[in-house]
């Protein structure tokens, strides 16, 4: 330091009459930002039969039957065929295995136009769709269309939660009925028997294969996951080598309810490969809603809570496979919450509906569950909503519409973890 600089510094400090600046005021780190919104009518119906005629009565603007297939509740996004198009997968429709015998299992090519702080319609076109069917009998028991040419599947079948895409084309999908993980070639059929996870490869320990409630091979054995908390979140590596798939809830037997166990499974052997990893909820009954992949050990996980309209909790967390704490559990880095989406530019402004909630600056995700979360280029999230229909959570009078959203969060690339492990 000069002994001009050094005098100047003295002197500010004394508040003497030199004429030294102050320093600037460090600028704040910047952010996660809402940087694009898109909203798809919840009465957006495609070809095919009605559905819902085992709903109990009409409820939130929705009339049972629908007059064709549904286009709502959206549990997986894939990139699309070109820019701006994505592939989105539905769930088991309705919410339960009861219900939903006449929803059929499909993915949607999507295209959003999104609102941003430069414009934007904020709609969502809907193009064609990927029916997922078993017409040579490989699921390995009797589905609702048995005695179709086509066999397609439907909510009363499986209950399909996530889903990738292998280098070959071929869809790779995890299910909550069975759990297990489904293969289908690209143009949605049935490639091989369902795998189901071994027991011996959870923390608690159980013999056979993991299986929930609603499981066809269960008979008269107890179940081993309640229903509903199989693979809702699967990841694929970037060299589409690998799936990494995380149970959304803690097994029966697991005595510790937040933890969740991630598993390996090897595209090309067609195995739980024995590798696996625990993730702890910040609460026991929170859940692993969606994993995807940043690179061959990072991931970023959306973990909720179980609301809607109420909803406390709703974080994506980045995470690496490589970093973990003293007790065995991945180390979480906070990249957004999605309860507070700081939006300046008031992109979720103005309301859809007339008293819409939960938007303006802060944005907060109210949809039933926020389950597909897909990384974009220059550090963003899309993410969207599964609601079963017809649920309501974003307006007290109306079913949820289906909401898409980017997300921009500044570093979430640059977190580098350091090789430890249990």
């Amino acid at each position: 330091m000069t002994k001009r600089t050094f005098v100047c510094v003295i002197a500010w400090t004394a508040a003497a009459a030199w004429n030294c600046a102050p320093p600037p005021p460090e600028a704040p780190a910047p952010g996660p930002v809402l940087e694009g919104r898109a909203v798809l009518p919840v009465n957006t119906y495609a070809n095919g039969p009605s559905s819902g005629a085992h709903r109990k009565g009409d409820a939130n603007g929705i009339v049972f039957p629908t007059p064709s297939q549904p286009v709502e509740g959206f549990s997986a996004l894939l990139a699309g065929r070109h820019a701006g198009e994505y592939l989105g997968m539905l769930d088991n429709g309705f919410g339960s295995k009861a219900n939903s015998s006449d929803f059929l299992i499909r993915a949607y090519y999507i295209e959003p136009v999104f609102k941003t702080a430069a414009g934007g319609a904020g709609t969502v076109a809907v193009k064609d769709f990927i029916a997922f069917c078993d017409p040579n009998r490989k699921i390995g028991f009797a589905i609702v269309n048995e005695q179709t040419s086509d066999r397609c599947l439907t909510g009363s079948d499986i209950d399909p939660e996530s889903m990738q895409r292998a280098k070959n084309g071929d869809y790779w999908v995890g299910d909550e009925f069975g759990p297990w993980i489904l293969h289908f070639d690209k143009a949605g059929v049935l490639q091989e028997a369902p795998h189901a996870v071994p027991g011996h490869l959870l923390a608690a320990k159980i013999p056979g294969v993991l299986m929930s409630e609603s499981n066809p091979f269960r008979g008269a054995g107890a179940h081993t996951i309640i229903d509903s908390r199989g693979f809702e979140a699967m990841a694929i590596t970037p060299d589409g080598t690998r799936l990494i798939a995380a149970l959304e809830g803690a097994t029966v037997a697991d005595e510790m309810k937040s933890r969740r166990v991630v598993l390996e499974f090897s595209i090309a052997d067609r195995v739980f490969t024995g590798r696996t990893w625990w993730y702890r909820t910040e609460k026991e009954g929170h859940v692993v809603a969606d994993l995807a992949a940043l690179d061959d050990s990072r991931f970023v996980g959306i973990e909720r809570d179980g609301k809607d309209e109420n909803a406390m909790f709703r974080r994506v967390y980045a995470i690496d496979l490589r970093q973990v704490d003293g007790e065995g559990f991945l180390v979480k880095n906070l990249a957004v919450d999605l309860t507070a989406i700081p939006d300046p530019d008031s992109v979720s402004l103005p309301p859809i509906h007339p008293g819409d909630v939960g938007i303006g600056n802060p944005f907060r995700v109210v949809c039933e569950s926020i389950e597909g979360v897909l990384p974009l280029g220059g550090e963003r999230l899309l993410l969207g909503c599964d609601n079963n229909l017809p649920s309501k959570a974003r307006n007290p009078d109306l079913a949820d519409d289906s909401e898409f959203i980017i997300v921009k969060i500044p570093g979430l690339r640059d977190q580098r973890g350091t090789k430890t492990g249990r």
